[in-house]
């Protein structure tokens, strides 16, 4: 499992022209999911997701977490995140990417479980063609995988 986080002061996601989540200051993350993992994978990055100190203290260092700065997650299934380019062609292999009988119950695990601790939660739709904006703040993207 595999997260890409963006630390943003706002962003919004739209499907058919519509806006399905939107945030303030806090985190896009991007969630991919591998055929073999497990919930355990999900609650060791919600663990890492929730405590990761990338928000600026009173001394303009990066210390505090988004519990610290009561900021808000918008959380996106993104398969591509399993992209395999090592071959000799340029066409990605997503052959590592969970199907989706494996990758919704993660998914909506791992939103859950945000859900617990972080007050506004916010997603895409899965599976869906998404149209993801936002600002990214610094810029801090952060890549961590279970």
């Amino acid at each position: 499992m595999r997260i890409l986080i963006q630390r943003v002061s706002k962003a919004s996601v739209n499907v058919d022209n519509s806006v399905v989540g939107k945030i303030n200051n806090g985190f896009v993350v991007l969630l991919g999911i591998k055929d073999t993992d497990t919930y355990k994978d999900a609650d060791y990055l919600v663990r890492k997701l929730v405590n990761l100190r990338v928000f600026m203290d009173d001394n303009d260092k990066m210390n505090l977490s988004i519990l610290d700065v009561k900021g808000e997650l918008l959380i996106i299934s993104q398969f591509t995140l399993y992209g395999e380019c090592k071959k000799s062609g340029n066409r990605p292999s997503f052959s590592e990417a969970a199907k989706p009988d494996i990758a919704i119950p993660l998914y909506e695990y791992f939103i859950n479980e945000c859900k617990k601790i972080i007050p506004v939660v916010q997603t895409g739709i899965f599976g869906a063609d998404m149209k993801v904006d936002l600002t990214n703040d610094g810029p801090v993207t952060i890549m961590i995988e279970s």
